[in-house]
């Protein structure tokens, strides 16, 4: 069983950037795909982006795509959400996920993180 726990998080001003991590434990961290997803106050939880067991591939929600990139190092079973030119409307905690293939639909992942607040001033 893989254990997720994010870091990173803060309060960032408008038009600036974040790099969030995710550290996972256990040995099989190269065979689930990972994903990040956010919930603000009085929103259900959403996409953000997703990663293959690889790396070779990721997918955006369209909110975020050109600023947002997600990466994966599997040898040190840690990914990442580099976040740039961030806005208002990112603020969320944000989750890391763990599931055996990449799905935009958060009920489907079922190994989570306990997720870290990313709060944008405008």
């Amino acid at each position: 069983q893989v254990q997720l726990v994010e870091s990173g998080g803060g309060l960032v001003q408008a038009g600036g950037s974040l790099r969030l991590s995710c550290a996972a434990s256990g040995r099989t961290f190269s065979s689930y795909a990972m994903g990040w997803f956010r919930q603000a106050p009085g929103k259900e939880r959403e996409f953000v982006a997703a990663i293959t067991k690889s790396g070779a591939r990721s997918y955006y929600a369209d909110s975020v795509k050109g600023r947002f990139t997600i990466s994966r190092d599997n040898a040190r079973n840690t990914v990442y959400l580099q976040m740039n030119s961030l806005k208002p409307e990112d603020t969320a905690v944000y989750y890391c996920a763990a599931h055996r293939e990449v799905a935009t639909t958060p009920t489907l992942w079922g190994l989570w993180g306990q997720g870290t607040q990313v709060t944008v001033s405008s």
